[in-house]
């Protein structure tokens, strides 16, 4: 079986191994080895092999400097040549202006495949940023470009990527054979992501907060974390009824997403200029059965059907996300419209299996 070697620089944080594991799920002709400068223990749960650039001797942090620096490739397995590896895979822009220097060592085209913030964050294309010098070789060097939503490619091409080098191919999510028991007294709408400024959280403390002015007591979760938790944690005080409950495994937020009334995603454009992809957790609610509250930020739309498998509202107003709570809560009909809504337009288009054979398939094309 072919060898494809994924570049993460760092092998894995907690919020990407989900959508991570997932690319690689239909994968039938290829077997991941995954390859980076950085592990965490989160790397066991990817699928195939990992590999340190530099090995754990004492030598390694002087071999992994010099690479992220120079360019110097370390010494890499053997077996990793040709007709074994035909094709490098590397994951999010960064991650490719780093996977270069050895998918030439290996004589072997790259891909990569761009999530969202990692194309569009202007501190990524400052003057001196390890992106912005190495990014001309970058779009010159790389045989395709896999963007998650059109939203990205988009953004990539506005950034000089050539449309003939841009695929648009949504990761998708698992689809259960059977849905997971929702909980006795289903009334919460579900929040699941990092606690950042893109994610919409202040947009989110609007709504909730005219929710009570309302009279209305249903519950909020929050699962994830990040630097704005502390502003979470205020709005559980001043208003009730918020539970934060830091990351959870996998089987636990299903169970959640299953549970919900909505799964709501307020993101907007951070000011820096970072922007959603298609946000994972989007698909991921849809396949149990849970419609999405979504901005109109173009990412977001992108993964639903507006008024069909989930409610739109205008980014960045907590006002119209507050009136579009209000109006399921008192609505369990429609709720359960959408749900089924939802879960078909999950079935059939951002089915991740389907999705990731796609990927393997333009992998395979690339590698000739």
């Amino acid at each position: 079986m072919m060898l494809l070697p994924i570049y993460r620089d760092h092998i894995v944080p907690d919020s990407e191994v989900g959508f991570l594991r997932r690319q690689y799920l239909g994968f039938s002709r290829m077997q991941p080895v995954w390859v980076g400068r950085k592990l965490t223990p989160a790397a066991a749960q990817l699928p195939g092999q990992v590999f340190r650039l530099g090995g754990d001797g004492p030598l390694g942090p002087l071999a992994r400097v010099a690479f992220k620096a120079l360019g110097v490739v370390p010494p890499l397995p053997p077996e990793w040549r040709p007709p074994d590896v035909r094709v490098m895979h590397a994951q999010f822009a960064r991650g490719g202006v780093l996977a270069l220097p050895l998918a030439r060592r290996l004589g072997v085209p790259l891909v990569v495949t761009l999530h969202g913030g990692d194309i569009s964050k202007r501190t990524g294309h400052r003057a001196f940023n390890l992106l912005a010098l190495r990014f001309p070789q970058l779009v010159a060097g790389t045989a395709r470009f896999v963007c998650v939503s059109g939203h990205i490619a988009a953004v990539a091409a506005a950034r000089g990527v050539p449309e003939g080098k841009l695929t648009v191919l949504p990761i998708g999510s698992e689809l259960a054979e059977t849905m997971p028991p929702p909980p006795a007294a289903p009334d919460y709408h579900l929040f699941v992501g990092r606690f950042v400024e893109k994610k919409g959280l202040p947009v989110l403390a609007t709504s909730l907060r005219r929710l009570r002015a309302a009279g209305d007591r249903t519950r909020l979760v929050c699962v994830g974390d990040g630097p704005l938790r502390p502003l979470l944690e205020a709005l559980a005080t001043e208003v009730g009824g918020v539970e934060l409950t830091g990351w959870l495994p996998p089987t636990e937020v299903r169970a959640r997403m299953a549970g919900a009334w909505s799964l709501l995603v307020p993101s907007v454009t951070a000011s820096d200029g970072d922007t959603e992809g298609l946000p994972s957790v989007i698909p991921e609610a849809m396949a149990l059965g849970c419609p999405v509250i979504g901005s109109s930020h173009p990412a977001v739309t992108e993964g639903f059907e507006p008024g069909v498998s989930g409610l739109v509202v205008p980014e960045g107003d907590g006002a119209a996300l507050a009136a579009a709570m209000l109006a399921l809560n008192a609505d369990a009909p429609r709720r359960h419209a959408l749900g089924l809504a939802a879960r078909d337009h999950a079935t059939q288009r951002l089915n991740a299996r389907r999705q990731s054979a796609a990927l393997e398939d333009l992998l395979l094309t690339v590698a000739g």
